[in-house]
């Protein structure tokens, strides 16, 4: 498959002094699993580390898994393939973004109408929902104790969505990564 690159973020300029953060990270390898048979020993709207991959159950009979390619491959072999099973490569076809920082929810709450308390959105909880009217999946994914959310949408609104975050998230002094 040939190496992708996202060229969204280059046209933001870095602000080191921002306390949240908005990374392009569509360049993840994401693979999507279909299937009848349980997977990973995840349920719907929760999400756990396979080794150095992230696997999220997205919806019902649905799993997404990110990370680096060699990752993904490893957490793939443990896919059950009996049943009904269809394995779809994601990286190209949708757009991802780490929104990180302690006003994280702040700002998904201005442009997003799901409860991000901790006890509706705690780690690891992995939701759908429309953010700035588009459809995304988004993952509760905190790094070093710092609230982070993965937000995930069609290719063709990424370019909206960013745009979308940084302009809801200029009151807290965001900053793009």
């Amino acid at each position: 498959m040939p190496e992708f690159e996202s060229a969204i973020i280059k046209t933001y300029a870095p602000n080191p002094g921002a306390s949240m953060f908005l990374s392009d990270e569509s360049a993840t390898t994401k693979l999507l699993v279909r299937s009848d048979q349980a997977q990973f020993g995840l349920v719907f709207g929760a999400s756990s580390a396979v080794g150095e991959a992230l696997i999220c159950a997205t919806r019902p009979d649905e799993w997404l898994i990110l990370g680096s390619e060699p990752a993904v491959d490893a957490a793939a072999a443990g896919i059950d393939s009996g049943g009904f099973t269809n394995v779809i490569p994601f990286t190209h076809g949708r757009s991802l973004f780490r929104l990180t920082g302690a006003h994280a929810a702040g700002l998904l709450e201005k442009i997003c109408g799901i409860d991000w308390s901790d006890a509706m959105t705690p780690e690891g909880a992995v939701t759908s929902a429309s953010v700035a009217l588009t459809t995304c999946d988004i993952i509760r994914h905190d790094r070093n104790g710092i609230r982070s959310y993965l937000l995930m949408c069609d290719r063709s609104f990424g370019q909206y969505l960013f745009d979308a975050l940084l302009d809801a998230g200029d009151e807290f002094g965001i900053s793009v990564e």
